[in-house]
């Protein structure tokens, strides 16, 4: 059975991506489900952080092949949508690797704001065993995170590499026993529940080059009481209580958070 399961718990929205007979491929109907999964998630006042993972000792092992044969270009379109929504995502995004995050997997890794990885973690990215041709924005999203040099050793070989090469080159932030992983992720993701969403937000698009943004992120400050509670609690030595969550977006009332099952 392949399919995204999710949930939310104290702030934190976990996706896991499920498809244990094919090493947690994703298939088509899993690239399709993602981005309005991501949309309500974005849009619920609730959710402060997202993580993205694999079920069991695999984080994702690239798209379903079986699923090309049809045609490479529908798989593709589909899962550069999911990828440019999971980089989209609004708020802190995860990727909590375990095992193999190769092909289109290592792109959803990419496409997350930050990567933490068990010892035992590969990373790889694979067109170059297939024929296909890397879409362009994913090839500059990997380049602007690693480096042109270990873009290209990625993109031109399809080798695996280890997360002693994927600490070094910047691919992933942090890499931890696997035993470990999951205390250093419910840490992790409860400090950054606690930011002000405000700072996070501005930060993300100003990170991704939107400095168009300038002047409605100076106005969402304005408008916003996060510096002064920060100050306040600062002062008071207290947990400061953020009240800036991100404006929703264009979604239909009644709109819930979807999930995929196949096969």
């Amino acid at each position: 059975m392949a399919q995204l399961t999710h949930g939310v718990t104290d702030g934190v929205a976990t996706v896991v991506i499920t498809h244990p007979a094919k090493r947690n491929a994703m298939t088509d109907e899993m690239w399709a489900a993602l981005p309005p999964l991501l949309t309500a998630y974005a849009d619920d006042p609730a959710v402060r952080v997202l993580v993205l993972t694999g079920a069991g000792d695999t984080f994702c092992a690239g798209a379903d092949i079986s699923t090309l044969a049809s045609g490479a270009g529908a798989a593709q379109h589909l899962a550069g949508a999911a990828e440019e929504a999971l980089a989209a995502f609004p708020k802190p995004t995860l990727a909590v690797i375990r095992g193999y995050c190769v092909g289109g997997g290592c792109q959803l890794a990419a496409a997350c704001d930050l990567r933490f990885a068990a010892e035992d973690a590969r990373f790889g990215v694979t067109p170059a065993k297939l024929g296909i041709v890397y879409p362009a924005s994913s090839t500059r999203r990997l380049a602007a995170l690693v480096g042109p040099a270990t873009a290209k050793y990625l993109l031109f070989s399809g080798e695996l590499i280890g997360t002693e090469r994927a600490l070094r080159t910047g691919l992933v932030d942090e890499v931890l026993p696997a035993a470990a992983l999951d205390e250093r992720v419910a840490l992790f993701t409860r400090v950054l529940a606690e930011r002000s969403q405000l700072t996070q937000a501005a930060a993300k698009e100003f990170a991704a080059g939107r400095t168009d943004r300038d002047a409605y992120w100076a106005a969402q400050a304005r408008d916003s009481d996060d510096t002064a509670e920060g100050v306040a609690a600062f002062l008071e030595r207290r947990a400061p209580r953020f009240g800036w969550t991100v404006p929703p977006t264009a979604v239909p009332s009644g709109t819930s958070v979807p999930s995929v099952t196949t096969g």
